[in-house]
């Protein structure tokens, strides 16, 4: 792989990801296995300006060993030294930068009961963390590069030097690396994420209408006064950043109880490397009522019981089928990747951001609006080819928003 496009996608990753600031806090949180890339990223944000770059390594196979032989009280409490090192540097308007590359399945033999207590703990603990970067206080960003078991998981058949290199350049090719001038090529892809944005804002639609061949026979109503954003998103200090890179998605958030019908997943959901395939939702004023799923039905249950709000959802997201990532064919097992290749929706958690003003609502006020609350937010992908998605206005007029898979305007 070509040293000088992956030292350029870290330079991307941290001057439009993460926009760094001069004088500002990076944190980059990272597998051990990406230590050089993560160096590389440290280097171009000292080099932008930033004031010092924090580094919390990750050790998957550490954390599986503390999910399968670790003391049971364990998972019911947080560190405090965890707890202090996110309020204090959030606090301080650090900008944060995660790696995602994780094995899809390597918590497969664990108990799934313990990865949601213990989600459930660190939740209430960072809640302020969390609620900083949901509302944009604090400039953020995922991306991922390959790691041995991620690639071959993507890439089987390949060793795994051929398995890295194959990952390698689909990463590359989908963040635009590849082009001439990688830059100005994420400045025309958020232009054109904009025109749809428009698009939607100016339609201001009453609900959606999902169907395809699946099975999906789905109806959202969206609250008033929602917001559809996508691509680049601001800080309320104006500092532009995107939150996921690679993005194709332009995203709102649903009204809590308006969901009804059922959607049939067309891509595997890796949870807490756990993963779920082959599943269906039933809703009903919102709640989902039913689901089953062919492989990972127990840890969609325990997904859905986590809390009151992963019965509802919280995200409704536009992909077209031919997008960037959709058409390299390629399934990831990555969360990132393959919302990115598909309409999707998200279990728990809405963005205050997606209602006029409410990032300046109190959690009360965003609830009568119709934002659902939770500890989680799950994508899960449910775009096809033959997706159609109609929009109903306010005045009751019904607009082809998506025919076969891609955008009807």
């Amino acid at each position: 792989m070509d040293i000088r496009k992956i030292q350029k996608y870290a330079e991307i990753l941290i001057k439009i990801g993460i926009n760094i600031q001069k004088g500002q806090i990076l944190v980059i949180r990272a597998p051990i296995e990406c230590a050089e890339f993560t160096r590389m990223a440290a280097k171009y944000a000292y080099e932008a300006g930033a004031k010092e770059v924090v580094i919390q390594w990750g050790d998957e196979l550490s954390t599986k060993m503390k999910y399968l032989y670790a003391s049971d009280e364990v998972f019911d409490e947080f560190p405090s030294y965890l707890k202090e090192f996110y309020l204090s540097l959030v606090r301080k308007g650090a900008a944060f930068l995660s790696i995602s590359a994780s094995n899809p399945e390597l918590m497969k033999d664990v108990d799934p009961k313990r990865l949601i207590r213990q989600q459930k703990v660190a939740s209430a603990e960072i809640e302020e963390y969390q609620n900083r970067l949901m509302t944009n206080k604090n400039a953020w960003c995922i991306a991922s590069i390959p790691t041995v078991a991620w690639a071959k998981q993507v890439f089987p058949k390949a060793t795994d030097e051929e398995a890295v290199e194959l990952l390698w350049e689909a990463i590359l090719k989908t963040n635009r690396i590849d082009q001439k001038d990688p830059v100005k090529a994420w400045e025309k892809h958020k232009t054109n994420l904009k025109k749809s944005i428009s698009f939607l804002n100016t339609q201001n639609f009453k609900l959606l209408k999902f169907k395809n061949k699946l099975g999906t026979d789905l109806e959202l109503e969206l609250p008033d006064n929602h917001i559809w954003l996508g691509g680049s998103e601001f800080t309320q200090d104006k500092v532009e950043f995107i939150a996921n890179m690679p993005t194709e998605e332009v995203f709102t958030t649903p009204k809590k109880t308006g969901v009804n019908g059922i959607v049939y997943s067309s891509k595997p959901l890796n949870f807490n490397g756990k993963l779920i395939d082959e599943f269906q939702l039933t809703f009903k004023d919102g709640r989902i009522i039913d689901c089953n799923a062919k492989k990972g039905l127990d840890i969609l249950q325990e997904l859905i019981a986590t809390d009151e709000g992963s019965k509802y959802l919280g995200e409704v997201a536009l992909v077209p089928y031919d997008s960037p990532i959709s058409q390299a064919n390629i399934l990831f097992y990555n969360t990132l990747y393959d919302e990115n290749a598909s309409c999707h929706l998200a279990i728990g958690r809405a963005y205050p951001s997606c209602i006029k003003n409410g990032e300046n609502m109190s959690d009360q006020e965003l609830v009568e609006k119709g934002v659902n609350f939770s500890i989680n937010h799950v994508d899960f992908m449910f775009g096809t080819s033959d997706l159609e998605i109609t929009g109903i206005t306010q005045s009751g007029e019904e607009v082809k928003v998506f025919e076969k898979g891609n955008f009807a305007y």
